[in-house]
């Protein structure tokens, strides 16, 4: 793997690194698995560290000389393209909303990590609730920002409380009686005694590209017709 070199700018605080390679991000977890089968059919393979589960390493050579994969939170791979770091990533258009970063250009829907994103309360509270009757609700969600737009549209105020994980416990503890998070299977749900009560938003995972790349780095289109042939060659196959 090439060594990135490190260079001041003028007046700049804080060095930054310099790399050659093309950098892709892809997220941590369930969505990486997925991920992986579009990888291979674009002709990428990782190093095999990559599928090392006691490897602490972030960064892996790929089997294209001049192509490297991080692998960050899904929330930051949106960011680490948007600012230039990674020139292509691979990010839930949950995470897109959410940010809504003008940076980013989503031209692939790779048709995975699909489910939703749902407005979630108590199955004895949802039996006699109407959301059409809403004026003000109290939410505990990882996407504040996509849950006031959801809300306002309807002319419906959104308190939201911010929280990571584990939002299923917010109703439980009595922080807030609704949550907004994605939903796949919904055993989570059933397991904590809530049920879906609104559909926020259909997700499923997008290739992301920075557009200032996109413009002036002449390896990034030839890259985002490899996905798109990749997602459509899969898609044949299935």
């Amino acid at each position: 793997m090439a060594a990135a070199r490190w260079t001041r700018n003028a007046g700049a605080a804080t060095s930054a690194p310099v790399t050659n390679e093309l950098i892709i991000a892809l997220p941590k977890g369930r969505i990486l698995k997925e991920a992986l089968p579009v990888l291979a059919r674009a002709g990428i393979v990782p190093e095999a560290s990559f599928s090392d589960d006691n490897s602490r390493a972030l960064k892996f050579a790929t089997n294209i000389d001049g192509v490297a994969l991080i692998r960050v939170r899904a929330f930051d791979v949106a960011t680490f393209v948007a600012h230039g770091a990674a020139q292509l990533g691979i990010a839930g258009n949950d995470v897109l909303m959410e940010f809504g970063f003008s940076e980013i250009y989503a031209p692939v829907d790779l048709g995975i990590g699909r489910c939703r994103l749902s407005v979630a309360e108590f199955a004895d509270v949802a039996a006699t609730d109407d959301p059409r009757a809403w004026s003000h609700v109290r939410v505990a969600t990882k996407y504040p920002n996509i849950t006031r737009a959801h809300f306002a549209a309807r002319g419906v105020q959104a308190e939201c409380v911010k929280l990571n994980g584990a939002m299923e416990l917010a109703p439980l503890l009595g922080l807030c009686p609704r949550i907004v998070d994605l939903v796949s299977t919904g055993r989570t749900l059933v397991e904590n005694g809530l049920v879906e009560v609104e559909t926020v938003a259909e997700v499923s995972s997008r290739l992301i590209v920075n557009r200032a790349a996109f413009k002036t780095d002449r390896r990034v289109v030839p890259w985002v017709a490899r996905f798109r042939a990749a997602v459509e060659a899969l898609d044949a196959a299935a």
